[in-house]
């Protein structure tokens, strides 16, 4: 079993100084396959000079894999590829040996150098003979001296930091220009990096990217979820590049994430821990405090790992199992504007609070084989079984309700060789995800809707959803992959870094929305007859199902230049393209072709519909993406402790599929919406054929299917894409400076960065439809209203235009002050500070949306970004407090984000409204302040126990979540309620008491 014994002795201050140092020190050749590997590097020197063919080998104390290298002429030697953890070196030359011990983290680079005969050396003397006695451990994982934007998470902060979700995502909101957000009830949670969205952020797990092709998200399995895309139990610790990565990241334009995953040692190990809280452990909502009492709720998280040698120093292996289990508060709440008791009581009886569940279980094993000192092999696998139901927004009653499945499978196996120059890593992957939305209910829906007062143009304000659910959709991806990653570190003051990756990914997409018949009643008007009917049907001419198999291809190579002792460049360049058939292939048919060819009302249009009408024969994959990558860092006195870094760059992502999937399943259901002729929902049947005489047989599936039978289509709406549609990139632009600061006896890293980021070419999806004139607005002059929704293609529906345009434009300020936690300390500290000058030129598109049809087309017009506050603050600390007790504490201070709000106020009149965001009324949008305290018992066996209590929100503070954006109308005096709270809802959660239990061995 493991030894509980740690040595608590005091190091030499010269001995940490040097350990530090070699953390820091990244001027040497760096890391293989995306930076989870670690490396040491330095000189050896025997009698006052270089000590050339000198054997240094590397032993990992817990796994007993070895490697082994011989320095250069010069002295100079080279260990890539470690996998992180504790370390003996050895190092032998003429007879004379050497011992020295010390811990790697994820894609550190130590230089230690290495003295044999009395030499002086700047590597911490080590005792031999008790390896437990003096174990450096570097006490800050950063590297002063490279040019990414870069910040690590350590195995402490994801074991002590306060947390309730159990994701190790959101520990990547201490690093600067990072969010983790939730939405207001929880049901989903991403991870985002400056004014982009979670799509373009990319996660590496032992150097395999998990990037998410089909649904947005970033990373698979974060679509619609509140669950964990992986256990946190098996990672080991992460960094977060935020930007100018190097050139062998690939599929992403934000930040990335690169964590590795744990390994089985000798020892047998394992772990227990169960955490539960309810609705009995937090403090009531707004709500449930002015109706006064709490809706049910009860969140229970457990799970176990074990792990051990099969084969003692050579084959180990690490198993996991986490599971999920929450029964969710919810409320079904009336608009503020809307009187309940308009509704018969069995409607209005929805109302008030409800539960639904979530359920998740995940699944990880992992092996690892030492066949030698050059050979390694790695097999992991992955599972996850997710069910979550929704009901989608505060006026759904629960049998409205939608589940969200996810389900993924993941296999890596991995095989890396070591010679003495040489390192290469192999990946071949498996992947295999599903994401599968359908309604609880297989039954119509009722839409119960008021005119709005406040806004008198809407008819159509929704005060209550009952009966089926609006969305059946399955969607994933499913392939093999093939990742090579060469680094060659023999030519001297360089590291040169290649790679190559193939990729065989089958993509789908379908979705009905609809499936079920929507019935459209107005309260104030007639409950007993709808005033509006919407349904789909499938389209006989039309595939609604998709799948496209796609093949991708990727290549890079990077010079690490050691080109002084003060400055390095890195120089990399990187290609990426992807075959994309259900794109490249995809033929619109002669009659579609026909009739938007002899459409009139395009023939004047603002664009050509040729560059849409696909042949079959005249669309080509995206080739252009070449990302060259530079940077630079320059230590102005070569002691590590100044260092001015920057870089530049171009970053490539790619366009989600379920996008492009649009132009299939965007038409193969025509969707029927019938209007009746109402006092207050007036329609023309002269000008309108969807306008008819109610029917009260289209209340039933026959007379549905009847209307259908004798009013076939066979047309119904199209999306087409462009056919030079490219792919999304990002430009990233930084300069800033480390420093190392001795402050009150303890080393503090600093770190201050200008950052500017500009993402171009995003994909979105505007309105073709044109009035018989050519124009989009019914009045030319307008700059809102009077789209042409009836102006349909002859014979179909709308036409939905695909284009590239969506923009973003990011300034910031990045400032992190980082006093790493330690034993000897028994403390830590870290500050991550973010000013954010944030725009783009398309409303709600960082937070997925993609329609525009406010006007024409979007235009170089920037406004304020909606997902991002200006100012940013989180502060973070773990504290030792004696008898194998920890506190830690977190707080996260924002400014308000920008809101989404149309302007008709400052407009000569309601035609001419237009898009302009506001800022809700105060200085702080968001705080919250968590604290954990943490007890462990030594049992006096190999058995330990732990509890643990957490405690968010500590305050109460409330997140309100409700603003007036309405100004009012053109020519009314503006609403003095405009920017102000107008309502209870607030961002979760309330003050919230955790308790955890755990068991190691």
């Amino acid at each position: 079993m493991k030894s509980m014994h740690r040595s608590t002795r005091r190091h030499h201050r010269t001995l940490l100084a040097c350990a530090l140092a070699g953390c820091m020190l990244a001027a040497a050749p760096q890391v293989l396959a995306q930076s989870t590997a670690a490396t040491i590097r330095g000189q050896v020197s025997a009698d006052s000079a270089p000590a050339s063919g000198a054997t240094v080998t590397a032993t990992n104390l817990d796994t007993g894999l070895t490697r082994s290298v011989q320095s250069s002429a010069s002295g100079n030697y080279n260990l890539a590829g470690l996998p992180p953890g504790r370390y003996r070196l050895d190092i032998a030359a003429d007879g004379q040996t050497q011992t020295r011990n010390l811990t790697l983290a994820v894609g550190q680079t130590v230089t230690l150098n290495l003295g044999l005969g009395g030499v002086a050396e700047t590597a911490p003397a080590g005792d031999a003979t008790n390896l437990d006695a003096v174990v450096v451990t570097a006490p800050a994982m950063v590297e002063t001296k490279t040019s990414e934007i870069a910040t690590y998470v350590s195995q402490k902060q994801i074991d002590s930091l306060p947390q309730n979700s159990r994701n190790f995502l959101a520990f990547a909101d201490t690093v600067p220009g990072m969010q983790f957000v939730s939405s207001a009830d929880g049901s989903e949670s991403q991870l985002r990096s400056g004014a982009q969205g979670a799509n373009n952020i990319n996660v590496f797990i032992d150097g395999v990217g998990q990037k998410n092709y089909v649904t947005p998200g970033g990373m698979t399995g974060q679509d619609d979820s509140r669950g964990n895309p992986f256990p946190q139990a098996a990672i080991g610790e992460y960094k977060v590049i935020t930007s100018n990565y190097k050139a062998e990241y690939d599929q992403i334009s934000s930040a990335a994430v690169v964590a590795v995953t744990k390994s089985g040692s000798n020892e047998f190990e394992g772990s227990f821990f169960w955490d539960r809280t309810s609705d009995g452990w937090r403090e009531p909502s707004p709500i449930e405090d002015d109706r006064g009492y709490k809706t049910e709720e009860a969140t229970e998280q457990y799970g176990a790992t074990f792990s051990g040698p099969i084969i003692q120093d050579k084959l180990h292996f690490f198993v996991l199992y986490e599971a999920k289990d929450y029964v969710i508060p919810r409320d079904v709440v009336w608009p503020n504007v809307f009187d309940p008791s308009a509704l018969p009581p069995e409607l209005s009886a929805y109302y008030g609070p409800h539960n639904v569940p979530f359920n998740e279980k995940l699944y990880f094993g992992k092996l690892s084989f030492q066949a030698n000192d050059s050979n390694l092999f790695e097999l992991s696998l992955r599972k996850r079984d997710e069910d979550s139901i929704s009901p989608g927004s505060s006026i759904s009653a629960p049998n409205f309700s939608t589940n969200f499945t996810n389900d993924e499978t993941r296999v890596d196996l991995r095989y890396q060789f070591s010679s003495m120059d040489w390192l290469n890593d192999a990946h071949l992957t498996y992947e295999k995800a599903a994401y599968n939305p359908v309604p609880v209910t297989a039954a119509p829906g009722y839409r119960y809707t008021i005119v709005d007062p406040n806004n008198p143009a809407v008819l159509d304000l929704g005060v209550l959803n009952v009966g089926g659910g609006p969305t059946f959709q399955d969607k994933g991806q499913k392939g093999w992959a093939l990742q090579d990653d060469l680094t060659y570190f023999g030519w001297e003051g360089h590291t040169l870094k290649m790679g190559v990756k193939y990729k065989s990914v089958e993509l789908n997409a379908f979705q009905q929305n609809p499936p079920y018949p929507q019935y459209y009643f107005d309260v104030y008007e007639n409950l007993d007859q709808p005033y509006r009917i919407e349904f789909t049907a499938p389209l006989a001419d039309r595939a609604p199902f998709v799948e496209s198999k796609n093949k991708q291809f990727g290549v890079y190579i990077q010079d690490d230049w050691e080109v002084t002792d003060k400055l390095t460049l890195n120089l990399g360049v990187r290609w990426d393209y992807e075959d994309n058939p259900s794109f490249v292939d995809y033929r619109v048919t002669d009659e579609l072709a026909a009739a938007l060819r002899g459409w009139t009302n395009i023939q004047n249009a603002d664009y050509d519909v040729e560059d849409y009408i696909s042949n079959g024969n005249n669309r080509d994959n995206f080739k252009g993406a070449w990302q060259p990558r530079f940077g630079f860092s320059y230590d102005l006195f070569g002691d590590q402790e100044h260092v001015i870094f920057g870089g530049a760059g171009r970053a490539y992502d790619r366009n989600i599929f379920d996008y492009m999937a649009r132009e299939y399943y965007g038409g193969a259901f025509t969707t029927y919406n019938l209007y009746f002729d109402t006092p207050i929902h007036e329609c023309d049947p002269t000008t309108n054929d969807s306008c008819i005489p109610f029917d009260p047989s289209l209340m039933t599936p026959a007379g549905i299917a009847a209307y259908v039978a004798a009013n076939p289509r066979s047309g119904g709406e199209v999306n087409l894409l462009n056919n030079d549609l490219k792919t999304p990139y990002s430009d990233q632009y930084s300069l800033g400076i480390r420093n190392l600061v001795r402050l009150w006896g303890q080393e503090w890293n600093t770190s201050v960065t200008l950052s500017h980021i500009r993402s171009r070419d995003g994909i979105y999806f505007r309105l073709g439809n044109r009035w018989p004139d050519g124009n989009f607005h019914e009045n030319p002059d307008a700059t809102w209203g009077g789209q042409p929704w009836g102006q349909a293609i002859p014979g179909y529906g709308s036409l939905i235009l695909g284009d590239n345009g969506v923009e973003y434009n990011l300034n910031s300020l990045l400032l992190s002050i980082d006093k790493p936690y330690t034993a000897d300390s028994g403390w830590g500290f870290n500050l991550a500070y973010t000013y954010s000058d944030a725009e783009e030129n398309r409303s709600d598109a960082s937070n997925g949306e993609t329609y525009y049809f406010d006007g024409p087309r979007l235009t170089n017009r920037f406004y304020l970004s909606n997902g991002v506050p200006k100012h940013r603050l989180v502060l973070s600390g773990i504290y030792d407090l004696g008898w194998d007790t920890t506190l830690s504490g977190k707080l996260v201070l924002a400014t308000p984000k920008p809101r989404n709000a149309t302007n008709c106020n400052d407009a000569v009149s309601d035609s001419y409204c237009f898009y302009d965001p506001f800022v809700p009324e105060g200085t702080i949008g968001y705080k919250q302040f968590d604290l954990a305290l943490e007890k462990r018992w030594d049992t006096g066996s190999d058995l330990g126990l732990k509890v643990r209590a957490d405690v968010l929100n500590v305050f109460n503070w409330r997140n309100w979540n409700d603003y007036d954006g309405w100004r009012g109308a053109a020519g009314e005096p503006r609403n003095p309620n405009f920017a102000q709270r107008n309502g209870d809802n607030i961002l979760m959660p309330t003050r919230t008491f955790k308790l955890s239990f755990g068991l190691d061995w």
